[in-house]
């Protein structure tokens, strides 16, 4: 089932060499090329604070039927923090690992945690994808940093990573539509989180029609 090992010599690899167009990946060592579903994965991000988690719940119970919704912070093990490059590589390695082998079922995954394009389309797994799509939740700096402040005590929000945190809300705000692919953003400051659940709902499924029939996808407004 582990698409870096060749099901015919068993050679391993980290870096897998995929034929897209077919697609398959291609053993290195005996040529061996294996057909795989090379399915698109949606990443509902965004800074701490924003609404993930909570909007994860709704997007469970309305989406399961088709897709595979997942919580990145369940491996956030410390066998996986490491941080050598300032990127959480061996995680961010690991979770594109794990949905590629989830939707070999059928299902395109959906991933909810904070992360940005640079963290997974540098990484060799990245070519295990059609496509990575990312929609990033925002609010006001202000409400932000009372929502962080309302966290329990062993979340260990205080006041210096309250800052980091603002700090990386800015940047996102101010870089999101440089990225590549460009990010798309949508403000929770004053949204129902039932509303908010309908527009990534929007987001994902428009997305979806799109790659699956070459259409347009619809766009969320921020």
């Amino acid at each position: 089932m582990n698409l870096l090992i060749c099901a015919r010599c068993g050679a391993r690899t980290d870096e897998p060499v995929v034929e897209p167009a077919v697609p398959v990946v291609r053993c290195t060592e005996c040529g061996h090329r294996r057909p795989f579903r090379r399915l698109p994965l949606y990443c509902v991000t965004g800074p701490s604070g924003t609404g993930k988690s909570t909007v994860a719940h709704l997007l469970l119970q309305r989406l399961a039927d088709r897709f595979v919704v997942l919580e990145q912070d369940l491996l956030w093990t410390a066998g996986l923090r490491d941080d050598h490059d300032g990127e959480h590589r061996l995680f961010r390695s690991t979770w594109l690992r794990m949905a590629s082998m989830i939707q070999q079922n059928g299902r395109p995954v959906v991933l909810c945690g904070t992360v940005v394009p640079p963290e997974f389309e540098r990484l060799p797994e990245r070519s295990l994808f059609s496509d990575i799509r990312y929609l990033a939740l925002m609010c006001d700096p202000e409400v932000l940093a009372a929502r962080l402040r309302a966290r329990p005590a062993w979340r260990q929000w205080d006041e210096p990573r309250i800052a980091e945190m603002l700090d990386y809300t800015a940047w996102i705000r101010e870089t999101a539509h440089e990225m590549a692919p460009p990010m798309t953003l949508l403000d929770t400051t004053d949204a129902p989180v039932t509303s908010t659940a309908d527009q990534v709902i929007d987001w994902i499924e428009g997305l979806h029609r799109a790659d699956a029939g070459g259409g347009t996808a619809e766009r969320v407004s921020a």
